[in-house]
């Protein structure tokens, strides 16, 4: 069962993982930024969402801002040991954490994204393909969502629609472009070993394909 959903917004970070300090985004949104944007408007656990490919219908346009982030991070022995021995601070202190950092992102963004959905083996006996298409269709109309989707960070909002028709690539995009390797997805299969998953993003007259997690195409 498959979808299109038409996302747009003011601004859009999707960070790239290779740069350390000061975020710098991808020239389109990522699969997994997809992915995490459908399933803000409708999850559960009895499907998963796969990405087809993702339309980009605006230009490409870059700028930069000023960011407050916070630099720590709760560690995860104060944790065990709040679990185990109810002593420790489970929370972070803004005024003493916050920092700013320079960001290069993407603005007045745009795009359709297809996508199609699996049925896992955590459906329940009611559950079928019909039914879930029913409810994102639903949901879609109704602008419904779990959480505030988002353009990469949450400050970053993004508006969605069913897409009803393909906008025009812009005149810029057509023809092949080369965006060098992105990140694909993370893979849970080993909880002991999560991995990042890589392709070869080229845009053809504006449109990502993206491939299957198991093809060739695909680098951990």
């Amino acid at each position: 069962m498959s979808v299109a959903i038409e996302v747009w917004g003011d601004y859009a970070c999707f960070s790239r993982p290779e740069m350390k300090v000061e975020r710098v985004s991808y020239d389109v949104m990522t699969p997994s930024a997809a992915r995490g944007l459908i399933e803000a408007i409708y999850w559960h656990p009895g499907l998963k969402w796969i990405i087809d490919r993702i339309h980009v219908c605006a230009p490409i346009r870059f700028t930069n801002i000023r960011r407050n982030e916070v630099k720590d991070t709760i560690s995860a022995r104060k944790v065990k040991t709040a679990m185990e021995k109810g002593l420790g601070e489970l929370y972070l202190a803004t005024p003493e954490s916050i920092q700013q950092r320079a960001a290069m992102v993407l603005r007045d963004v745009r795009y359709v994204i297809e996508a199609h959905f699996e049925m896992t083996e955590n459906a329940a006996p009611g559950d079928n393909p019909g039914k879930f298409q029913d409810i994102i269709k639903r949901r879609l109309a109704n602008g419904q969502f779990y959480h505030q989707p988002c353009f990469g960070v949450r400050e970053f909002p993004a508006h969605f629609a069913a897409s009803r028709e393909l906008p025009p690539c812009p005149e810029e995009l057509r023809g092949e472009k080369d965006l060098g390797w992105m990140l694909l997805d993370m893979d849970y299969s080993d909880p002991e070993n999560i991995t990042p998953m890589f392709f070869r993003a080229v845009l053809k007259d504006g449109v990502l394909e993206i491939p299957d997690r198991c093809s060739r195409e695909v680098v951990k």
